[in-house]
């Protein structure tokens, strides 16, 4: 996909190009923090594999991959995140206000190329996702009990915020398919989506900053209760010394790097990483298995690679 992938980023360029100066040097840094490209990517396979028009999937493409951004901005903003990939956030780099406007512009942005395209059904699917997507956001901000906070209520969570884009980019990439090829492609990305988040959420116990190029156990730091936590707690009583471990990093307005470190080797005692490994793969299986209804080619084959990728990245 080397070539359709330069030619999204071309097209990144001429969307979000603008006249007035402090939004085209945002751009530019945003752009060398655009990562790996993985929705346009699934995006273009899922046109591939179901017989699409690949010069309008790359505008599509292109579209997706600023949604994803905006997100990024406005998540950076929200949790005053100083690094993303390695990278200064644009509210470090600039400040919050200008990241929150930035957000709203790409927002914008992908909404003006959509409707010039004059594609009804990618505008309907592609706002539906932002609209869950916020919900999501929402839901994690209003998860006030930590402790209690069950694996039913992450699944809702990690399915608005992380899986609901990717599936709408593989859902979109089949738009002039057959139904059963698109409903089956946005199951895929669903499935997928969620067992790509449990893994993200799996490198924050793991992996050094070095690696993910944020700072290690940054979701503990910030308070964030993901499923490996989830497990654990599961496994500990009421009144368990590590349940009272649990709730003291919770409380602390800045827990120190030893408190954090308790609590992951907490969780892994507990088996919460190995239980959101397996999850993250029963949930790849399932994916796997949508793309059945395809037939066979070398954009298929390149999806079930994808799924690979998900789960088994390390950064």
């Amino acid at each position: 996909m080397a070539d359709e992938l330069e030619q999204v980023v071309a097209e990144l360029r001429r969307v979000i190009a603008a006249d007035f100066p402090i939004v085209s040097e945002v751009n530019e840094h945003l752009l060398q923090m655009k990562g790996k490209l993985f929705r346009p990517t699934l995006l273009l396979l899922s046109n591939k594999a179901s017989g699409g028009n690949t010069a309008r999937a790359i505008t599509l493409g292109a579209v997706v991959e600023l949604i994803h951004l905006a997100t990024l901005v406005h998540d950076d903003s929200v949790d005053h995140s100083v690094l993303r990939r390695g990278l200064p956030t644009i509210n470090a780099l600039f400040s919050h206000q200008i990241a929150v406007i930035m957000g709203d512009y790409l927002y914008s942005r992908a909404i003006i190329e959509l409707v010039r395209l004059e594609d009804l059904e990618a505008l309907r699917v592609l706002a539906r996702v932002t609209n869950e997507m916020t919900v999501g956001e929402m839901r994690q901000l209003e998860a006030h009990d930590k402790l209690a906070y069950g694996e039913g209520a992450y699944d809702q969570l990690i399915r608005a915020k992380t899986a609901s884009l990717l599936s709408g980019a593989c859902e979109v990439g089949a738009l002039a398919a057959p139904a059963a090829f698109r409903q089956g492609l946005a199951r895929f990305g669903m499935l997928l989506g969620m067992a790509f988040q449990i893994t993200d959420d799996l490198l924050d116990y793991t992996q050094s900053e070095a690696v993910t190029g944020k700072p290690s156990g940054l979701d503990l730091r910030e308070h964030k209760v993901t499923l490996p936590l989830i497990a654990a707690l599961a496994r500990m009583p009421a009144d368990s010394p590590g349940r009272r471990v649990v709730a003291e990093l919770m409380e602390a307005a800045e827990p120190s790097d030893d408190l954090v470190a308790d609590v992951v080797r907490l969780v892994e005692g507990a088996g919460g990483l190995e239980t959101a490994r397996q999850r993250a793969l029963e949930l790849a299986q399932q994916a796997e298995a949508e793309l059945d209804v395809l037939p066979p080619s070398p954009a298929r084959d390149a999806l079930q690679g994808s799924i690979a990728y998900a789960v088994e990245r390390r950064s």
